[in-house]
């Protein structure tokens, strides 16, 4: 049997721990009033779609991606959800969220591969990748930093060439073959800095393999004399003489005047 003090300890705990849960109710309550408010417009997709819009227009890409991933989860089918797919990637990338960009767009492509605006989703991640590549500062800061792996580059530019090869009536095909044109610069010059590392340290077989990537694979590139040049030195070590000389002459013919 519990005596009145006891009694009185109780109900005061039982009081407390209504009172806490009625305030964590009314806080609930109130985080999820902040939240529909923040996302008025969520009774209708096409509504919130068009806020979505005048967000974008207005450079609001924090508010747009918040209203186009509201659309995806309450909306998944309406009639706006493909449209949204696109539009999120474009947001993401302008709002330099690029990794998300990158995930949207391989998410789009998994979900619609025979969509009329693939070639869309695959430019905009070729731009994700290629602003990510830390190449694109040689031609804003005249800083080279051609010794950097240019992963993020290989990645744009194959991206590019999937646009110019396969879509090649796209809206997009031109600008990609232009932002080739810089790309394959940058990938030649990175493996004319590994072929020149391994000429450096005697590794003649390496080095010639790297010259020919860069002449093959970058074919026109504004390093390809370079490549020659680690070609012949790496000819002339390892006693190729044939070939050193075949590829004094193809240097000759291709940059007439230029010294070896």
């Amino acid at each position: 049997m519990t005596d009145g003090s006891t009694q009185n300890s109780i109900a005061v705990r039982s009081k407390f721990i209504a009172a806490m849960g009625i305030l964590l109710t009314f806080g609930l309550l109130l985080g999820g009033c902040a939240k529909d408010k923040d996302l008025e417009g969520l009774n209708n997709a096409d509504k919130a779609y068009e806020d979505a819009q005048k967000a974008m227009a207005s450079q609001n890409y924090r508010r747009a991606i918040q209203l186009y991933e509201a659309i995806q989860s309450y909306y998944p089918f309406s009639t706006v959800s493909k449209q949204v797919q696109l539009d999120i990637i474009y947001a993401y990338y302008k709002s330099s969220q690029r990794e998300q960009a990158i995930d949207a767009a391989d998410q789009f492509l998994r979900e619609n591969p025979t969509h009329p605006r693939v070639d869309y989703a695959i430019y905009i991640k070729g731009l994700a990748h290629f602003e990510q590549d830390p190449g694109i500062l040689e031609g804003w800061f005249n800083k080279s930093i051609e010794s950097r792996p240019p992963t993020e580059a290989k990645e744009a530019f194959s991206l590019f060439n999937r646009i110019v090869e396969r879509y090649p009536a796209s809206a997009y095909a031109a600008d990609s073959e232009q932002r080739m044109i810089f790309l394959k610069n940058r990938l030649a010059r990175y493996e004319n800095y590994v072929g020149h590392f391994y000429l450096d340290n005697g590794a003649y077989v390496a080095a010639l393999n790297r010259a020919r990537t860069a002449l093959e694979d970058y074919n026109g590139s504004d390093s390809s004399d370079d490549s020659m040049r680690i070609m012949i030195e790496a000819y002339d070590n390892l006693g190729m003489t044939e070939l050193a000389t075949d590829a004094r002459r193809v240097f000759a013919k291709n940059f007439p005047g230029a010294k070896l």
